[in-house]
């Protein structure tokens, strides 16, 4: 029997790449997306005309929208990716942040529990609700010691992150008050293809293509840890597929970097690409500038219970899944140009 899953978010950086692995697994994938600036049908084009695929332009908060849709397609589970996810910009206007990340989920949550309650005992048994975060609900780490585990006490030092780790409480709150079969991810930071470029990897990539200035916070010494897309997809499919119910999982790359290394990285993986003679070296691009209120030092995350408990593990390694991020956006300028020409000046720092 095939399975329906709603996606929420289904056109953003994370959600397409979910979007498209399911698809390629023959699973009816529902995506609901208001399409707000970094939702981007273009990063779906592979799967637009696929039978087992339906895009739905709409609102989480819409209860009668989301109720509809979950009882019109029978949905068996659903992924929850849909979020204002910038840190910049929930510091320049946090309240989008707390409609659309904590008021949307509520909202969701409520529609989503009316629908299972609905449901036959065999389809509550077997029904999923997947709430996908990130590891900045747990803070800041210092640079030489400790990791992220699902143990970690939540301390958010954003206005994003707060907003998530709310997010998070009312997914586990549904879980022990109403028993909706819930299960939660959080992941680092991600990167690959088709990841909107107002994001630091992306916005670097493209300002060292175009020769523009590349900035960074301070002097670069924030340290993350990376997992490419494509990994962190197969990733969330396993968590909503054999997670156990009520518990979270850490989702990472174990590839810790300073911002200023990706960077220099970028810098080398595109010069050895588009070098000219004469030309000075992409590092003399780099500026160093102010650095942004509440700049965690450092994120690292433990997989090791996804690792044992799923049997999920990273494929891309950072540096061939770097290089072959940079190779995907010199190959598919179709896709970021008109976002960079056009909805983004391309001039914001991404998140680091």
């Amino acid at each position: 029997m095939v399975r329906t899953i709603l996606v929420t978010g289904g056109a953003g950086f994370i959600g397409s790449a979910v979007v498209r692995l399911l698809v390629s697994t023959g699973t009816r994938v529902v995506n609901l997306d208001k399409l707000t600036y970094a939702g981007n049908l273009a990063s779906l084009s592979s799967v637009a005309d696929a039978p087992n695929y339906r895009f739905v332009h709409g609102d989480i908060a819409d209860r009668d929208l989301v109720g509809a849709l979950l009882r019109e397609e029978n949905v068996d589970g659903v992924m929850h990716l849909a979020a204002e996810s910038h840190v910049d910009r929930s510091i320049d206007g946090p309240e989008i942040f707390v409609v659309t990340n904590v008021l949307g989920t509520v909202r969701l949550l409520a529609s989503v529990t009316e629908y299972w309650q609905g449901l036959a005992a065999d389809r509550r048994e077997t029904f999923r609700f997947h709430h996908i975060s990130t590891d900045e609900v747990f803070g800041d780490l210092p640079f030489d010691s400790g990791v992220f585990t699902e143990t970690t006490p939540y301390a958010p030092s954003s206005p994003y992150s707060a907003s998530k780790a709310a997010s998070d409480h009312f997914v586990r709150a549904w879980h022990d008050t109403y028993g909706l079969p819930v299960v939660l991810s959080n992941c680092s930071n991600n990167y690959g293809p088709f990841h909107f470029p107002e994001k630091l990897i992306p916005l670097i990539i493209l300002n060292a293509i175009d020769r523009k200035p590349l900035p960074v916070y301070g002097r670069g010494e924030n340290v993350r840890d990376w997992l490419h897309v494509e990994d962190h997809a197969r990733a969330l499919e396993l968590v909503l597929t054999k997670g156990r119910i009520g518990e979270s999982y850490n989702i990472g790359g174990r590839e810790e970097r300073t911002n200023l290394q990706v960077v220099e990285a970028i810098c080398d993986l595109v010069d050895a690409r588009l070098s000219i003679d004469g030309q000075p070296p992409r590092r003399s691009l780099i500026t160093f500038v102010t650095d942004r209120p509440g700049h965690d030092r450092r994120y690292a995350i433990d997989p090791d219970k996804a690792e044992r408990d799923l049997g999920w593990r990273s494929q891309h390694d950072f540096s061939s899944g770097l290089a072959q991020t940079i190779d995907w956006y010199l190959g598919n300028r179709w896709w970021w140009e008109p976002i960079r020409s056009g909805r983004y000046a391309g001039e914001r720092l991404g998140r680091g």
